[in-house]
């Protein structure tokens, strides 16, 4: 499926992780996979983009540097931008967890992720969104 051309239509996901590895790996393979994608290293840079108002889903992780994902979750509630929040963690504590899911977040996925998981969340996240191309996996 990799190299699927791109059109304006195409879901735009945002990655926000501190951990650059996890988060140009991760911006690769939603490229490959037919997605636009675009990556930050915090919160603060996310919001600052000019991307935030085109986001269709926010890949984010929960402990950052800076502010936390808990907190760009809340402050993206209270700013009215419904974006489907999909969280990934490799040291969230349970508690963070049940905090993000109970304010909205559509999955929490521990890290390493599964490829197959990431694309399960982003397919219900995305389920609803026109020209998904990950509808076909």
């Amino acid at each position: 499926m990799g190299g699927k051309a791109k059109n304006e239509e195409t879901p735009l996901v945002s990655i926000v992780d501190d951990d650059t590895a996890v988060r140009v790996s991760t911006l690769r393979l939603l490229r490959w996979s037919g997605l636009k994608a675009e990556a930050f290293i915090s919160a603060e840079e996310f919001l600052a983009s000019k991307f935030l108002s085109d986001t269709a889903c926010l890949l984010l992780d929960v402990r950052m540097s800076g502010m936390s994902g808990l907190e760009l979750q809340r402050r993206l509630t209270e700013n009215g931008r419904r974006i489907p929040v999909v969280f990934l963690s490799g040291g969230a504590s349970e508690e963070e967890e049940k905090r993000a899911l109970q304010a909205g977040a559509i999955s929490f996925l521990r890290k390493p992720v599964p490829k197959e998981g990431l694309f399960r969340a982003l397919i219900f996240a995305l389920g609803g969104t026109p020209n998904n191309p990950l509808k076909e996996l």
